[in-house]
């Protein structure tokens, strides 16, 4: 078996298809195709090609994982679960995992910040709701405390825009209270802020 092409693919950049005797055998991105010195005329015997096929099959879903994290900030908990959904075996996700942290792509303690300051910037919040939320997204209670305590002081300015938007929704104190109370603040913070404004 021989490698008679390699083609750069038109719909997705930074991918190579490679043609063994004439037919489309595999792909890889320009990295691993780097990695592995692949050239025209090189010859392969049957357990190369079926190592190359599983390469390409773990560097496509390196290349996704990659994709993935660039969207938004995630957590590795949300990174270690895209990897089950996808059915990687234990051993790759570890890799990735692994490549992911020393690229850092992956750091909870920088998600965490991002979070808190993406849900502060778009929609008042209190510490608490942060806290459950960062919680569901598996990052530990250390990391949580230490992102929350740098961002203290906006507690209060949080209650407090969320006070000016929804005075004229909620009119009546005793109703603006409860609703900022399934928001998380607690009631001595409401209390306060409401004597305030």
């Amino acid at each position: 078996m021989k490698i008679t092409e390699i083609k750069a693919q038109v719909r997705t950049p930074g991918r190579f298809s490679i043609f063994v005797d004439g037919k489309y055998s595999f792909s890889l991105s320009d990295t691993a195709l780097l990695e592995q010195k692949l050239t025209l005329g090189l010859e392969l015997d049957a357990a190369a090609m079926k190592q190359l096929k599983q390469l390409s099959t773990d560097d496509k879903l390196l290349g996704n994982v990659l994709r993935y994290v660039t969207m938004r900030p995630r957590s590795k908990w949300e990174v270690q679960t895209y990897l089950q959904r996808k059915n990687a075996s234990p051993s790759l996700a570890n890799q990735i995992l692994s490549k992911l942290t020393d690229l850092n792509f992956i750091d909870d303690e920088k998600f965490a910040v991002a979070w808190v300051e993406s849900r502060r910037l778009l929609r008042p919040t209190s510490k608490r709701k942060l806290q459950q939320e960062l919680r569901a997204k598996r990052v530990s209670d250390q990391v949580i405390q230490h992102v929350l305590q740098r961002s203290e002081g906006d507690e209060q300015s949080a209650l407090h825009q969320l006070i000016a938007k929804k005075r004229t929704r909620y009119p009546d104190n005793l109703k603006l209270m409860q609703y900022l109370a399934r928001q998380g603040f607690s009631y001595s913070d409401i209390k306060r802020a409401l004597e305030d404004s």
